[in-house]
């Protein structure tokens, strides 16, 4: 007898076996409860490092623990291939991005079978498939058709010189330059598709069904940003409605200014010719700053007078109007009313400009009577934040302040009365959240299925003709246009409605999209009457365990409940969420004491080790 264990020839062989025994084969059994064990699966941008080891090995040990205890277990696998980093890895091979891509997913399927787990492959899925991308069109043209999938103007970073809208990695150093050029970006208005992210934030704040990590659910809750408050119109001394929203209503009579984002398309008309160049050159200032470094807390806050004026709606007094680059057109309204006595941003906005400041919340004792010091607008040092009674504030004058949020201020619920009794405001909820921008100006993406007629306007692609297929033949590496718009055959096509010429979208889809419902096409990935077979998903569904990284809480994981939820309404799917429970791994560090990460080149070879000590 061998005393020698060789890890190489004992795992080769158990591993075929297991493989053409179907072990590890999924298949619907009533007798059994079921167990849909699911981990995030791998992008193929290269081969697999250790840490990706690390994020699947619990996931594979807790599939076999819930199999021991008598479970029917799925457990599959697949490869999220579409998108940005293998493209920009293919251009700079010079490999086509179809090619590089499906090398790294031969390598990693390997890579993972090495590893023994009980993944079922049997039912593999990659994004890139037409035959997985066909149904990512056709949950597209779901969302379209159900008036939640609409196309409208949206900033992007654009490069002047390479004429083409660049990703956030592709936009470099603090004077954020092209990667490309090294041109200084710019913003710029172009045509995007959405979908109606928003119509379901208060949804997406409800974790009650929901086994997930505090961190998690407090990431969304933030990223959803829920406001309460009031929406107030205010006009210029034309008459142009400005819309705002406000936590604060009981602040209003405050209000001493207006700041409007630079792109407001209001700031055009009321720009006065004396002050058109200063507004002019900070606008091209603003253009070329990130949101994030336009909200930073630490930035000092910047600003030109419009040299226009609005009307306070409460008082009727006029107010001047600035823009500043911390107001933002993605959120709100793009258009702010300024209280300096009672908000720290806009009370170092005044005092660096000289503009006014007047105190509408008087500090006071639990009986509502004003405490010293008195507030003073030409004294104060620091915007006052606290709880009080309402001064210089017409008929609230008195009215106690708390606190509370929204109607549960008392001072908020009467001002709020007032101004709907008023016909100038009305109560409001407002969301950090944006509608999900998923246009994407690149060619190694999930084609987006419409199509463009000049007579009939936008159209969907009919069912029969899907999947609208990636072109192999397009010049794929930048030239300044979206590639699929160069290539000289595949955008002409036929207008499903009048059947007259027509143009396909040349843009195509963020990979997030592919993303939301991978865990969907597992149930039957070679099922060709729909996305999955209904068999499959009265009895796997939900996902019972779902494990990976954290980083993915604003992103793929609202994402991805955000899919479920338009497709239960839209009658696809069922039940409140896709996943019950997840579980973060967190993160492996390499011997550098940093994130494993190939960029940082401190990865460690799960290969070399398979071969030196065995997969165990």
């Amino acid at each position: 007898m061998n005393k020698t264990y060789d890890p190489a020839t004992i795992e080769a062989k158990w591993q075929k076996r297991w493989e053409a025994d179907g072990l590890y084969r999924s298949v619907i059994d009533e007798s059994k409860p079921k167990h849909y064990a699911l981990t995030m699966l791998p992008y193929p941008s290269g081969n697999l490092h250790i840490g990706h080891w690390y994020a699947m090995t619990p996931s594979d040990a807790r599939a076999r623990y819930k199999r021991m205890q008598g479970y029917n277990v799925l457990f599959p696998m697949g490869f999220d291939a579409f998108g940005l980093p293998a493209e920009n890895a293919a251009i700079k091979r010079g490999i086509h991005p179809k090619e590089w891509t499906y090398a790294n997913i031969a390598h990693m399927r390997e890579q993972l079978k090495s590893m023994g787990a009980m993944f079922d492959w049997e039912r593999e899925a990659v994004s890139a498939d037409p035959e997985y991308y066909r149904w990512t069109e056709w949950f597209f043209i779901q969302l379209y058709k159900h008036g939640m999938a609409y196309r409208k103007k949206s900033p992007v970073d654009w490069c002047p010189t390479c004429n083409t809208t660049l990703a956030r990695e592709q936009v470099w150093g603090e004077d954020r330059h092209c990667e490309r050029c090294g041109t200084p970006v710019v913003k710029k208005n172009l045509e995007q598709w959405f979908f109606t992210t928003t119509k379901y934030a208060d949804e997406l704040l409800d974790f009650s069904n929901l086994d997930w990590p505090e961190p998690v659910r407090i990431m969304q809750t933030n990223w959803v940003g829920r406001s309460e408050g009031a929406s107030v119109v205010f006009r210029t001394e034309v008459g142009d409605p400005m819309e705002v929203f406000t936590t604060r209503p009981d602040t209003l009579w405050g209000a001493t200014f207006m700041v409007l984002a630079p792109e407001h398309p209001l700031v055009e008309k009321i720009t006065t010719p004396e002050q058109r160049a200063s507004v002019e050159a900070y606008q091209a200032l603003a253009a070329r700053q990130s949101d994030i470094e336009r909200q930073a807390t630490d930035k000092e806050k910047t600003g030109v007078f419009t040299g226009g004026y609005a009307i306070n709606p409460v008082n009727g007094a006029k107010i001047p109007i600035w823009i500043a680059d911390y107001v933002l057109m993605s959120y709100g309204t793009g258009a702010i009313m300024a209280v300096p006595a009672h908000d720290e941003r806009d009370f170092e906005f005044a005092r660096k400009y000289g503009l006014e400041i007047i105190p509408v919340i008087q500090p006071a004792d639990e009986q509502g009577n004003p405490v010293e010091p008195i507030l003073d607008g030409e004294t104060m040092e620091a915007a006052y934040i606290g709880p009080g009674v309402m001064v210089n504030s017409g008929p609230f004058d008195g009215t106690r302040v708390t606190d509370a949020k929204g109607r549960k201020n008392p001072g908020i619920a009467a001002v709020i009365d007032w101004l709907e009794e008023k016909g100038i405001g009305k109560e409001a909820v407002n969301y950090r959240l944006r509608d999900w921008l998923i246009s994407r100006q690149r060619y190694w993406g999930a084609p987006i299925p419409m199509v463009y007629c000049e007579k009939c306007g936008w159209n969907p692609v009919p069912d029969d003709q899907l999947p609208v297929v990636l072109p192999d033949d397009v010049e794929w590496k930048p030239t300044g246009e979206s590639p699929l718009k160069l290539h000289p055959t595949w955008k002409d096509t036929t207008c499903p409605v009048c059947g007259g010429p027509a143009t396909r979208e040349t843009d195509t889809m963020d990979t997030f999209m592919c993303s939301s419902w991978y865990h969907l096409r597992y149930l039957s990935p070679h099922y060709e009457e729909g996305p999955f077979d209904p068999k499959e998903y009265d009895y796997w569904m939900p996902v019972d365990t779902y494990t990976g990284g954290a980083e993915h809480a604003t992103m793929h994981l609202i994402y991805t409940r955000f899919f479920h939820k338009a497709m239960r309404d839209i009658g696809i799917t069922k039940g409140p969420e896709p996943m019950l429970q997840l579980r973060n791994q967190g993160q492996i560090l390499g011997p550098d004491g940093q994130r494993m990460s190939k960029s940082r080149g401190n990865v460690i070879d799960p290969d070399e080790q398979v071969r030196r000590y065995g997969a165990d």
